[in-house]
């Protein structure tokens, strides 16, 4: 369905409502949510309702990742071309296997820290000065919630993965209202996929101070419910509060203090969130940079896809904050990487979001 250029009559319920919600293919990025200029959306369950009388402005549906654009037309907006026939997991200039070099960042990180060094570098830097990502709720252990980080300190107590979702796209109205002039932008696909969306749709208020996108790998995210109340809680008989560190090394690894307890992924596969199921991109195919582990262990698989995404990273690079090898040292990583894409792209072939499937 290619991109509708006059929504500005169309409903929620006649766009969204339909076509993305009954339809089962909202990913619950609340982007709909933050960019309704009458606040009448609000996000319950798996996908976003009515909780005031529609104006049938249309913002919702020129924001929804998932409503009227096509991957080849998302891809030709951000790099000026569609993939080609060998980029497997979408367009990029370079691929690099990082880490960050301060023994600081590593100690908090998930894999390599590449994405927190080019976040510190980039701030301080001067480059940006802040970055949206998703930070730990001190109430709810394991509850990640949207955060708008704006220190080293603040930075480094973001790092890591949290593997229930955050709506990381809410935060963007903190960066409105503490008027920050130039930030990064932390998120899983569906999320990088909704900033292009409101970049493609011209929403500058929201959108207009995010210079870097990195987007991180992810095959789905769990719900909180299940995961950690459930399984963690009363399968595992662990408190919450004493996980330290979580990890999926082709099973998922919970630590807590000096004990690592591992779980087969066939065990977690029923606490994945309903709305993972609509997406088909492994990768973060839209990002400036792209990263993930992809089974390495103290490095970080990282994709370089624009230009604004090289010059940061490599400056970075330059600077000293990160280290990289060669690719060709970890076949194992690319391979999974396109086992994954494919994986995660065959799962959904819809007309509507263009799907390209890996060779």
């Amino acid at each position: 369905m290619p991109i509708q250029e006059n929504l500005s009559k169309i409903s929620f319920a006649e766009s969204l409502g339909e076509q993305v919600i009954k339809a089962g293919k909202c990913v619950g990025c609340r982007a709909c949510v933050v960019a309704c200029p009458f606040e009448c959306l609000q996000f319950k369950n798996t996908g976003s309702i009515l909780v005031k009388e529609c104006k049938n402005c249309g913002i919702c549906a020129r924001v929804c990742p998932r409503y009227g654009e096509s991957q080849i037309e998302f891809e030709k907006s951000v790099f000026g071309r569609e993939r080609n026939a060998d980029e497997e997991f979408g367009v990029y200039q370079r691929l690099a296997v990082g880490q960050a070099v301060d023994k600081e960042i590593l100690s908090v990180s998930q894999d390599g820290g590449v994405v927190t060094a080019l976040l510190l570098f980039a701030l301080e830097s001067n480059l940006v000065d802040g970055a949206v990502v998703s930070g730990v709720n001190g109430l709810e252990p394991l509850l990640p919630i949207p955060k708008l980080a704006a220190s080293r300190n603040e930075i480094l107590g973001c790092s890591g993965t949290r593997y229930c979702y955050s709506p990381s796209i809410l935060a963007l109205s903190g960066v409105i209202k503490q008027k920050r002039t130039s930030v990064a932008f932390v998120g899983t696909p569906c999320q990088i996929q909704a900033v292009r969306k409101m970049q493609r749709a011209g929403m500058k208020k929201f959108v207009g101070s995010i210079k870097y996108l990195i987007g991180l790998m992810c095959s789905e995210c769990f719900t909180y419910e299940g995961f950690v109340e459930k399984h963690i809680r009363r399968t595992l008989g662990l408190d919450p509060n004493v996980i330290t560190k979580v990890n999926i090394k082709g099973k998922m690894l919970v630590t807590a203090g000096s004990d690592v307890h591992s779980i087969p992924l066939v065990e977690i596969k029923q606490y994945s969130r309903e709305n993972c199921k609509s997406c088909t991109d492994f990768s973060s195919e839209l990002a400036d940079i792209s990263c993930g582990g992809l089974g390495l262990n103290g490095w970080t698989f990282t994709v370089i896809r624009t230009e604004r995404g090289a010059e940061l990273f490599e400056a970075a690079e330059k600077a000293g904050v990160i280290r990289t090898r060669d690719v060709k040292e970890e076949p194992n990583a690319i391979s999974l990487l396109c086992k994954l894409s494919k994986k995660k792209r065959q799962k959904l072939v819809s007309k509507e979001i263009g799907a390209l499937v890996c060779s």
